[in-house]
This record gives C-alpha cells, sequence and structure tokens, in this order.
C-alpha cells in the first residue's frame, strides 16, 4: 500500500518524530510505503510530492519543525475539492493519506473521508484543545518553553520591581497558561474560559506588591477580559476564516499600569512556543502515535484518529473529535486560583 504523508496548520515540536513513527513501523513491519506532501493540503492538491523511505526521515526525531513543510491551506478552496485530490492520488498511485494536524486539518479530513477517501488522522495541537485525546504532542514542549521563558521574566521583573506580563498561546483555551503559569508561581493566570474582570486582575497584582514580590501576570491569547466580549486581534483572519490572535498582553500591561501605578511591561511569547527541539515526552508520543497510524490504515480505519486516552492508544472517530474543544475544567482554575495574589 502507498500512502500519503502531510503536516497541515501550525506546525509544533514532534512532527517530525510521528513522521518518523509512521514510516519506520510501516516500512519494516507493514509492508507500506511512503510519500510525503509538501506544504499541507496545498501539497495534496497540486501533487507536491517527496519520496519517504527510511533514509529520509533519519535522525528526524529530535528535529523540530516539519520536513515536509506546512500550510494553512484549505483543500476545499481554489482548485482543490474531494474530486481533484482524488484524481491526485490515483494518478500517483496513492491509496490512502495520513493526515496530521489539528481541529482544521482534522475537520478537512472528515470531509473528504465523508466524500470517500481513505483517510486517517493524527491529532496535532500545542493548545491540547482536542477532546478526544488526552495529550497531543508538542504542549509539554510549549508548556516548557514558556515557563522558562517566565523564569526569565521574574528576574528582570525582580531587578526593577515591575509587574511582568507574560502573553502564551491558546485561542480557545488556557491549557498552556494554566500548567505554565502555576509551573513559574504566577500571580494571575487569564484564560479564555473564565471572565475575569480588571478588578480581579487589580487586587491580585496589588496583593503581590504587597508582599514585596514583583507581580507576575500570565494570559492567553484568546483571554477577554469580563468588560468586553470578543479577543484581541489586529491580524485579519486565516485561510479557514478564524481569527488571527495576538496582542492581549500588550493591551492588558498599561491598564494594568494604570490601575495600580506599577511600571508594567508585556512579553509575547507568540512562535518560540512552537519552535525547537521537542522534549524527551513528546518525542515518545508523537513517535507511539505515528507508529499507531500506520496501523489504523493497515486496519482500513478510515476517519478515525489515533489518540491518546490515559496511556494507551486508541482510535477515535473524526466527529468525536471535532464534537466539542476540551476546555480547562472549573475546577483546575479554581485549584490553580487559590495561588493567585
Amino acid at each position: 500500500m502507498r500512502i500519503g504523508i502531510l503536516t497541515s496548520g501550525g506546525d509544533c515540536p514532534g512532527l517530525n518524530a510521528v513522521i518518523r513513527g509512521i514510516v519506520l513501523k510501516g516500512t519494516e513491519i507493514n509492508d507500506q510505503e511512503f510519500v510525503g506532501f509538501r506544504g499541507g493540503w496545498r501539497g495534496v492538491v497540486t501533487s507536491d510530492l517527496l519520496e519517504l523511505g527510511r533514509a529520509n526521515v533519519r535522525g528526524i526525531a529530535k528535529e523540530g519543525g516539519t520536513i515536509l513543510g506546512t500550510s494553512r491551506t484549505n483543500p476545499f478552496e481554489g482548485e482543490g475539492g474531494p474530486e481533484r485530490i482524488q484524481a491526485n492520488m490515483q494518478r500517483e498511485g496513492i491509496d490512502a493519506i495520513i493526515a496530521i494536524g489539528g481541529e482544521g486539518t482534522l475537520a478537512a479530513a472528515k470531509r473528504l473521508t465523508d466524500a470517500g477517501l481513505k483517510i486517517v488522522g493524527v491529532p496535532k495541537t500545542i493548545d491540547n484543545d482536542l477532546d478526544a485525546t488526552d495529550y497531543t504532542f508538542g504542549f509539554d514542549t510549549a508548556v516548557q518553553i514558556a515557563t522558562d521563558a517566565m523564569d526569565r521574566l521574574r528576574t528582570t521583573g525582580d531587578s526593577h520591581s515591575r509587574c511582568m506580563v507574560a502573553e502564551v498561546m491558546g485561542r480557545h483555551v488556557g491549557w498552556i497558561a494554566l500548567h505554565s503559569g502555576m509551573a513559574a508561581g504566577a500571580h494571575a493566570i487569564l484564560i479564555p474560559e473564565q471572565k475575569t474582570t480588571m478588578e480581579e486582575v487589580r487586587g491580585w497584582v496589588e496583593s503581590a506588591n504587597a508582599r514585596g514580590r514583583s507581580p507576575l501576570v500570565v494570559v492567553a491569547e484568546g483571554f477577554t477580559p469580563g468588560e468586553t466580549d470578543d479577543p484581541h486581534s489586529e491580524r485579519g483572519l486565516d485561510a479557514f476564516g478564524r481569527p488571527r490572535l495576538g496582542g492581549i498582553g500588550e493591551r492588558l500591561a498599561p491598564m494594568i499600569e494604570e490601575m495600580t501605578g506599577i511600571e508594567t511591561r508585556a512579553t509575547t511569547l507568540g512562535h518560540i512556543q512552537r519552535g525547537g527541539v521537542p522534549s524527551a515526552y513528546d518525542r515518545v508520543l508523537a513517535t507511539r502515535l505515528g507508529m499507531a497510524a500506520s496501523d489504523s490504515v493497515q486496519d482500513g480505519a478510515w476517519g478515525q484518529m489515533v489518540a491518546l486516552r490515559g496511556t494507551e492508544i486508541v482510535n477515535v472517530g473524526f466527529e468525536e473529535a471535532l464534537g466539542k474543544l476540551k476546555t480547562v475544567p472549573q475546577a483546575r482554575y479554581d485549584e490553580a486560583a487559590q495561588l493567585f495574589g
């Protein structure tokens, strides 16, 4: 069986480990051969291919990014669509596709599967917001990167007696903010799931300052203060019509300074969280998911993605993965909030 692999959407640490896991298990155990689509769904629509054998994936598990490249191309726009993709697959002798990506990628994969294409999915999102899997690779690395950055912000904040605001990724959910904020000892963690007012933020900042600490506020990019309705966005829309978020930290810093009289600075970590080598945990998880994806193709588990449940890798339908986002439960936030201020 000849299988095409793609990585689509935002890159994250661990993508290369997935590719390696798929190719090694597929070629050595399942008698499969592979090609990669360059640039995500764009490569599927344009038949931009790269042969993938064991030699092509040697040593890539420790590398960040993706050797296949990625994009946020919508496969249904322009010259795309299931008929075009099916014709390309037949011409290239490709029997099935393994799509590695997040919510947008898997939603497109579901539509194509419903149209008759043979597709298996691998979940990828550093936000850890897909409901059907306990963890996604890249999340652990992103949290560690954010925590390291906050540790550095704490030292400069202490030196100047400033309040430091650290903006991290998290469009709809606050998992990165929650985990990194708790790890770094943040005095306030602001996430999209919680409608927190600026008066509450003021109280936490002033409480920390009164104890002689330099306050650290962690905010997810999708956070909306209780006084507003929409997340901060200055960057237009992506290919799937979603706002490109960012800048809430820079918006909050002058508000905090005005309310408290404490000099405040903001830092947006942005794409730093996506870059660099994956953690050991992410390398292992990504490799296991890749190997399981090869088995799923062998079993004909079309319209399904591999997922982590507890410590086991299982298969779940695309519809289950896309049914709802995995948000931070109220109890988890309340637990962290006991340490604020």
